[in-house]
């Protein structure tokens, strides 16, 4: 019960900072709406019928799996704020697992990213991506398991780093080729072979595949457009947030020993 209110008391806080601080609320939908209305749109107007599926459709669940992985990823950043502030020491002076510490941190950003994937959906369905109400439902897990994931990638990453100026300038240099290898605007089918070992060793290409395997389930365009299957996906996310939240945990811990 301690270690449970204990992430609840972290995840609260994180939620809270976006509540108080609208200019970031409203930064955090523009990035994505663009993405979909214009780039989705107009690969749609020359490529829709080449490839043969909706490319609005598949851009739209590639931007809506990589908003909320990034977001939660790119949140654990405030964990080096923490630190700087020596805000995080005096956390890790309280009688609870470290474990949990972090596990509170990710659960904070996810409920931060959530809001902005709601948002992503209402902005699809007015775009015209076919929804019904059980195919919303059905992604609400999906949603929650690809932002928990990304929290855990987040602090595999940022518990190499020493100061929110490096997360700042290496988180994007980590992100951005995550983008074309992972098949966030079109399926990453047919690629070079180097092209393809840089795809498959991105974790949010598991996490887009895993996405567009719940939407399009049932689909015609199901084959067209999906990898792997989604229990093949589920089983890569599992593994690598069990083994991103260990390292990283470790990782983040020694160096907080260190200081």
């Amino acid at each position: 019960m301690r270690e449970a209110n204990a992430i609840a008391a972290i995840a609260y806080r994180d939620l809270m900072k976006l509540l108080r601080d609208p200019t970031r609320m409203v930064s955090t939908f523009i990035f994505p709406f663009i993405f979909i209305a214009v780039l989705g749109g107009s690969m749609q107007a020359s490529l829709g019928r080449a490839v043969g599926y909706n490319v609005l459709i598949v851009t739209f669940t590639g931007i809506l799996a990589q908003t909320l992985f990034q977001s939660t990823a790119t949140g654990i950043i405030s964990l080096i704020e923490d630190r700087e502030s020596d805000f995080s020491q005096e956390i890790f002076v309280s009688p609870i697992s470290r474990f949990s510490i972090i596990i509170g941190k990710i659960v904070g950003e996810a409920l931060v990213a959530l809001p902005q994937g709601l948002a992503i959906v209402v902005f699809g369905i007015l775009l015209g991506v076919p929804f019904s109400l059980t195919g919303i439902l059905a992604l609400l897990p999906v949603a929650a398991i690809v932002c928990l994931f990304g929290g855990a990638f987040g602090v595999l990453v940022l518990g190499n780093l020493n100061s929110q100026r490096a997360a700042n300038q290496i988180f994007p240099f980590v992100m951005l080729p995550q983008f074309f290898t992972a098949g966030v605007f079109i399926p990453a089918t047919g690629l070079p072979l180097y092209l393809e070992v840089l795809s498959r060793i991105s974790p949010l290409r598991y996490a887009v595949d895993f996405m567009r395997g719940i939407y399009y389930a049932g689909r015609p365009d199901y084959e067209s457009v999906v990898l792997e299957s989604p229990q093949t996906n589920l089983a890569v996310l599992a593994a690598g947030f069990v083994v991103f939240l260990a390292v990283g945990t470790v990782l983040f811990v020694r160096r907080e020993r260190n200081r």
